[in-house]
């Protein structure tokens, strides 16, 4: 048995396209994601730059790590936000025509972007998730369903509602910092499949005499 191929858009059997790996489905310049990251498109019905990634049309970029688990409904907001320093805050600027043409300079002048979003690795996003512009997500953390993530999301940290707030910390801070370091995600998928058992349900301590194995034999970086 061997893992599943990375650049399979569809990891499941034959017929089974409800869950896609995202990576080989890119082919936008705003969107960056890692191998492994899937989402589940059994109620969409184009692809996700299509259904999932919100007001794509400015700078802004959505990236995501590795090993990310996107729930149905989950949504990226990438702009969509409307200059509002003026008297008034209607888009003048998105229509063609004389609108954009007259308000252009204004609008580049007053822009209110916010930023890339930048998702971590092995994050999990519950059903219907949105995320705002401009948000950072650390490794290891969990989107509740429903939640609306305005904030940056500390690692290894599990928020729900609307807008999200922390419910727990899945582990100490210095738990947490010692699975960055140990990096699971960026293991060759070998070692990650040799050890899926203790990435499941393993602990801390496992993981990170792993990573320190690997380390000594050259197969991953001294992180």
């Amino acid at each position: 048995m061997t893992a599943p191929d990375p650049t399979t858009v569809h990891p499941f059997a034959e017929g089974d396209r409800h869950v896609v790996f995202l990576r080989p489905t890119v082919t936008s310049d705003l969107l960056e994601v890692g191998e492994y990251t899937y989402y589940d498109a059994s109620e969409d019905t184009g692809s996700f730059e299509e259904e999932r990634m919100l007001y794509a049309y400015g700078p802004e970029r959505l990236v995501i790590g590795r090993y990310c688990s996107i729930a149905a409904g989950t949504r990226f907001s990438l702009d969509g936000n409307h200059v509002s320093s003026g008297p008034s805050a209607y888009p003048f600027s998105i229509f063609p025509g004389a609108w954009r043409d007259r308000t252009m300079d204004t609008f580049l002048a007053n822009y209110p972007g916010r930023g890339d979003t930048v998702v971590g690795n092995d994050v999990w996003f519950g059903r219907d998730a949105t995320v705002l512009p401009g948000v950072t997500i650390g490794d290891g953390a969990i989107i509740g369903a429903g939640a609306v993530v305005s904030r940056d999301v500390a690692p290894y940290t599990v928020v729900a509602g609307n807008p999200a707030r922390v419910v727990r910390h899945r582990r100490t801070p210095e738990d947490a910092e010692r699975l960055i370091r140990a990096a699971w995600w960026d293991w060759p998928v070998d070692a990650v499949t040799e050890h899926a058992a203790v990435l499941m349900g393993g602990t801390v301590d496992e993981v990170v005499a792993i990573a320190e194995r690997l380390r000594a034999t050259g197969a991953i970086g001294a992180g």
